[in-house]
């Protein structure tokens, strides 16, 4: 494995560069941007969207957290469960049906950004977006891959177990397990086209196989 470190804004120009040779004008992009919220998914997507706009990309952000199942099916088993957290606190069939498949091969490009405010428990009542060909859609939060959701492009980050364990919040520690889980099970950094480690987020480093 061979690790190349480089600074915050290097792994944006990295990910930017790698999305814009397979962006295609007559169709729609769709990368993932993955990792356990310590390793900063959301803000790294977050940092996408100005220059790839500037590319002359429109350009959709959604996350994860806005499409979770209703509180009722999340906490079956309790509001701390790990494996519930794993297998169940994502609706991965929202995002595919109201997301994903709609800027696939033959889609009509009309996506719902947001689903569920898990706060209200309720459907947010978002109104529908068409994004036009040539768009990017960047899809950021945790457990992303190895489910079968279609993307283009796929970014994992990273982090060891300590360093994991030492930027979780106290309050979400108990998601640990499903992060261990996740890496043991799936593995993302063993498939994703670009795999960050982010142990700190200052020096981040690009891990490939030589």
């Amino acid at each position: 494995m061979r690790v190349r470190s480089v600074t915050p804004e290097g792994l944006v120009d990295e990910l930017i560069e790698r999305i814009a040779k397979i962006a295609e004008p007559d169709g729609w992009t769709r990368v993932a941007v993955d990792g356990a919220p310590a390793a900063g998914p959301d803000r790294l997507a977050e940092a996408l969207v100005d220059p790839l706009r500037a590319l002359g990309h429109e350009v959709l952000h959604v996350r994860t957290g806005d499409f979770l199942r209703p509180r009722s099916v999340r906490f079956e088993f309790g509001r701390t469960d790990p494996d519930a957290y794993y297998e169940g606190w994502f609706d991965e069939a929202g995002l595919r049906r109201e997301v994903l498949d709609p800027l696939g091969p033959g889609g009509t490009g009309r996506v719902l950004p947001t689903l569920w405010d898990p706060v209200r428990d309720r459907a947010t009542r978002a109104g529908y977006l068409t994004l036009p060909p040539g768009a990017v859609l960047l899809v950021s939060g945790d457990l992303l891959l190895g489910s079968g959701l279609p993307f283009e492009l796929a970014a994992h980050l990273v982090m060891s177990p300590a360093a994991l364990a030492r930027h979780t919040p106290p309050e979400l520690a108990w998601t640990l397990p499903a992060y261990a889980r996740y890496a043991a099970e799936v593995a993302p950094q063993t498939f994703a086209d670009l795999v960050a480690k982010v142990d700190d987020a200052r020096h981040p480093a690009i891990m490939s196989v030589d």
